[in-house]
């Protein structure tokens, strides 16, 4: 019996604001505010890499999102959920592209006091 599963794009980040959040007007007009989330990675990525932790962009489209990522402060601990996005752009070097997480849901879990 084959089973058919449902494409899934879903990504669950819990980690912590590195810098403040940024505020960009794109070509087509549209507003973004971005913020990047530092993750630490598990005990078998650290085993495999130099690197201890990630730095994941996350971007917010909506209004309400928007509102809500440019409050957070920076050492704050957050949850967000959202889906995991490739973007291309053009430089003067060329084309390139990268990832970032589509923001569904922000909240603060933690904060540095």
């Amino acid at each position: 019996m084959t089973t058919t599963q449902d494409p899934v794009n879903e990504v669950r980040l819990v980690g912590r604001v590195s810098g403040r959040p940024t505020t960009k007007v794109l070509p087509s007009g549209d507003e973004i505010v971005s913020v990047n989330v530092v993750v630490r990675r598990d005990a078998k990525a650290r085993a495999r890499s130099k690197a201890t932790v990630d730095t994941i962009e996350c971007v917010a489209w909506t209004a309400r999102l928007r509102s809500r990522l440019r409050k957070l402060e920076v050492g704050a601990q957050v949850e967000v959920t959202g889906s995991l996005r490739r973007r291309f752009t053009r430089t003067g070097a060329g084309a390139t592209s990268f990832t970032s997480v589509e923001v569904a849901t922000c909240r603060v879990v933690a904060t540095d006091d």
